[in-house]
């Protein structure tokens, strides 16, 4: 005998569609409250929910939402603990650069200060006075009487001095005669920054020329006994002019300078 397989709309539902099926319409009997008045056995024999697939559904659902969180969470606290590094990064390159700038201010004045400690050195070594002949004493004082001089009396001082002692600028000025000086033999006449002049005679040699530059304390020539002589020593006037004649006290003039004679 032949068996013909049943087709169609009359075909039995599958296991998924009953489950499914039950599910829906438990769902329809809650909501209109009729589940509360079937019969407790009538579910009994319902298939175990496991078997309808919602429960497996709804605790999946669950894990990945809690993972999910938790991937949000991690991610904003990355997010923050990034922006606080950043921000962190930021601060330290303002305060490193804050710090550079106060250090270049600092070694500015540093350099601005040491500079005007060198100008005010240097103004004050210009200004200084020294003696013509380091260590040395008047032997002869300003105005000392004698037939020597054709004055009458002394026009300068004179300094004690071997012959080829080191004779010094006693400040700043400028050579206007360097050359020979008749009795007074080989001779340096300067213009001082104080508009006096300075002369200095007898001198062996001369280390300086007519226009020059010099500085208290340089060496202008080397003292001895040229000209109108008994000895070698150094012949130093002050003056109020480059002239003759226009000759002030010597000593009184250096002492004025600070130079103690």
């Amino acid at each position: 005998m032949a068996f013909t397989r049943a087709t169609g709309k009359h075909c039995r539902p599958s296991r998924m569609q009953r489950g499914t099926a039950r599910a829906a319409g438990v769902a329809a009997l809650a909501t209109t409250g009729v589940i509360g008045t079937v019969a407790a056995p009538a579910f009994a024999a319902e298939p175990a929910v496991e078997q309808t697939g919602l429960t497996p559904v709804v605790t999946i659902g669950d894990t990945v939402a809690e993972q999910i969180d938790a991937q949000a969470a991690a991610q904003k606290q990355a997010a923050e603990e990034a922006a606080a590094k950043k921000k962190a990064e930021e601060a330290a390159r303002e305060r490193a650069a804050e710090a550079a700038k106060e250090a270049k201010e600092a070694a500015e004045k540093a350099r601005e200060a040491k500079e005007r400690a060198a100008r005010e050195a240097e103004r004050k070594r210009l200004n200084t006075f020294v003696s013509p002949i380091s260590g040395s004493y008047v032997s002869t004082g300003y105005k000392a009487g004698g037939a020597v001089w054709s004055s009458g009396s002394h026009t300068g001082v004179d300094f004690h001095a071997a012959s080829g002692t080191s004779v010094h600028s006693v400040g700043m000025g400028t050579v206007v005669e360097a050359g020979w000086g008749g009795s007074y033999g080989n001779q340096v006449v300067i213009k001082m920054n104080d508009g006096t002049y300075t002369q200095y005679g007898h001198l062996s040699s001369i280390g300086v020329s007519v226009g020059q530059q010099v500085t208290p304390g340089q060496q202008i020539g080397l003292s001895g006994a040229t000209g109108n002589v008994t000895g070698a020593h150094l012949h130093f006037e002050a003056r109020t002019s480059p002239e003759y004649g226009s000759d002030i006290d010597p000593v009184a003039y250096l002492r004025s300078h600070g130079v103690n004679v």
